[in-house]
């Protein structure tokens, strides 16, 4: 039986830089808080010689272990699920921080047209331009409406950066300067302002100087060493949930941190949440914690499986397409990617950073002319410089054989005479792509893994074909002796290695399409907050932790008025309808 604890303002589940973000703000607000994390706690001393591709790349040392707990993927509704146990297919950051502390830190923002993607598709195209089966819904809240938010987080992570030129107006600056640009990066810029493009400095979470930010934390400048992604950052120069969010919410006093603590299930009654259970992953003892405010916050996975864990909220029927919970799945499953290789150039693609290069953003959801295509949204593309690891980096011509003598020489030849063009395409909901709890596979508790349901729509396919002929454009325009271009595969293979997953408990302005309002707060459970991006309704073309950190740093706003105003519903003025 569980041993009941004293309650408490808020308990969080996962502490990363969602969990952070509210530990932070919400101990300032006098509250106290609790944050639970199956992980052990880190600090920069941990990161410390940590320089390693074969450790962290190859062996993924940093995070968890797939033998006890992980997700199993089909890709139609009539096929048995397989479970996940490579690590290289999956990339879940362990201990306090998350994947925090080893992403690459790209900090785009989202468009407009992500938030209002549905009303605005129909304005321009009308609603037949949907196709069929396409799940496409607005998110409850506007650009405008978030600015603010995504400010606070860019200077909360001293962000350097340029700013997107076909983003709206900015109420400041990124804090801190662009990474300076090489070779590579001159050579984008030059060939796609020459093709009418609008390139910029990649923004990321990678400082080009020392920072203090507002909440008196320091980062330091970063070194261009070349392993951020999957490392940790031992020179602190990458913003990291340890060295941000969390030290300011244990000095407050007010943030009690417990770690190797996994939930189990969230506590509820007559439609309201009661706290959690929790399981001391060391001794198996289980604990019972109860909260007036109860917020999930780790990842994807695991916030939808809590909640049907918990039967929290309808879940979602694929057949019917009624429920809510584990509805309108979406990833950046892969990318596309070509690669340009030079005869007469060598570069130095060892400095490098998680997200150094430049962009451009002119074929991204609205910004082009969809009559005539065959796809909504769309793509960057980015020339990126991920440092040459000696192991798996690997760029040949494609009429090179796969081993012998040949092979050798030009892998050599060609190890830094690469430029690698990159993109990750929008990805667009569809009925039949969902989360659910596997009937079969089960955890070492005996609960149901969660499962993914997911293949390629044509949607990804248009965007694939369309881009990459971009890519080989500007390639050539940069003087490529040989382009190679990858092709998409002709289902997923449950590859999740970007950590880029969404959907599953979406926002929305009305409880018949969405599990959460515009302050991420569930409409059939007041006190029950879930952030991150399991949120989106669709994913954008960029990486999601700006967005989704904007919007927990908007919801902690109404965290705080809930608990003042002792559990009203929070007010939105897009909200229709009220529970």
């Amino acid at each position: 039986m569980a041993k009941k604890l004293d309650k408490v303002d808020v308990v969080t589940v996962g502490v990363g830089w969602m969990g952070g973000i509210v530990a932070a703000e919400l101990t300032k607000a006098g509250y106290h808080v609790v944050g639970l994390d199956k992980g052990k706690e880190k600090d920069i001393k941990d990161y410390l010689h940590t320089h390693d591709e074969l450790r962290y790349h190859l062996r993924g040392e940093g995070t968890n272990k797939l033998t006890g707990e992980t997700i199993t993927y089909r890709n139609k509704l009539d096929q048995d699920a397989k479970p996940v146990r490579d690590h290289s297919m999956i990339a879940w950051g362990e201990g306090i921080g998350g994947g925090g502390s080893h992403w690459g830190a790209q900090t785009h923002r989202y468009y407009p047209y992500d938030f209002e993607i549905r009303s605005k598709t129909i304005e321009k195209y009308g609603e037949d331009k949907i196709p069929e089966g396409m799940t496409l819904q607005d998110w409850g809240i506007t650009y405008e409406e978030l600015e603010p938010h995504f400010d606070k987080f860019e200077k909360v992570a001293g962000i350097s950066g340029e700013p997107d030129p076909n983003y709206p107006e900015r109420s400041d600056d990124y804090p801190t300067p662009p990474l300076v640009k090489n070779e590579q990066m001159h050579m984008f810029e030059e060939a796609a302002i020459k093709l009418g493009y609008n390139p910029f400095v990649i923004p990321t979470g990678t400082l080009s100087e020392q920072y203090t930010n507002p909440d008196g934390e320091k980062l330091n400048a970063c070194q261009y060493c070349g392993f951020c992604t999957p490392n940790y950052c031992e020179y602190g120069a990458k913003a990291d949930p340890v060295l941000t969010v969390i030290p300011t919410a244990q000095k407050t006093g007010n943030f009690e941190l417990r770690t190797y603590s996994r939930v189990i299930r969230i506590l509820h009654e007559n439609g309201e949440a009661k706290g959690v259970v929790y399981e001391d992953t060391r001794t198996g003892e289980q604990f019972e914690q109860p909260a007036d405010l109860v917020v999930l916050t780790s990842f994807v996975f695991n916030n939808i499986r809590l909640l049907l864990l918990s039967e929290i909220g309808a879940p979602y029927n694929p057949k019917t397409g009624e429920g809510i919970i584990g509805r309108n799945f979406t990833d950046h499953h892969g990318s596309t990617s070509s690669v340009g290789l030079y005869d007469d150039k060598k570069f130095n693609n060892y400095v490098s950073t998680g997200a150094y290069g430049m962009a451009i953003t002119n074929f991204t959801g609205d910004l082009i002319d969809h009559t005539n295509l065959d796809f909504l949204h769309g793509a960057q593309i980015e020339v990126r410089i991920l440092g040459n690891t000696p192991i798996s980096s690997n760029a040949i011509p494609e009429d090179t054989p796969q081993w012998g003598k040949e092979f050798k020489e030009r892998s050599l030849f060609y190890y830094n005479r690469a430029v690698t063009l990159a993109s990750q395409r929008a990805t667009l909901p569809f009925k039949h792509n969902y989360l659910d709890l596997d009937p079969t596979y089960t955890d070492s508790n005996g609960d149901p893994l969660i499962r993914i349901t997911y293949d390629y729509s044509d949607n990804d396919r248009g965007i694939h074909d369309f881009i990459q002929e971009k890519h080989a454009e500007i390639l050539e325009e940069m003087g490529a002796t040989h382009i190679i271009k990858y092709p998409m595969q002709e289902h997923f293979d449950g590859v999740l290695a970007f950590q880029h997953n969404g959907g599953g408990a979406i926002m929305g302005d009305d409880p018949e399409t969405s599990a959460v309002n515009s302050y991420l707060q569930m409409w059939d459970m007041n006190n029950l907050f879930v952030c991150g991006s399991s949120a989106f309704p669709h994913f954008g073309v960029t990486n999601p932790t700006t967005t989704a950190a904007a919007l927990t740093y908007r919801a902690t706003e109404g965290m705080i008025e809930f608990l003042k105003n002792g559990g009203q519903l929070v007010e939105a003025k897009s909200q229709k309808k009220q529970v």
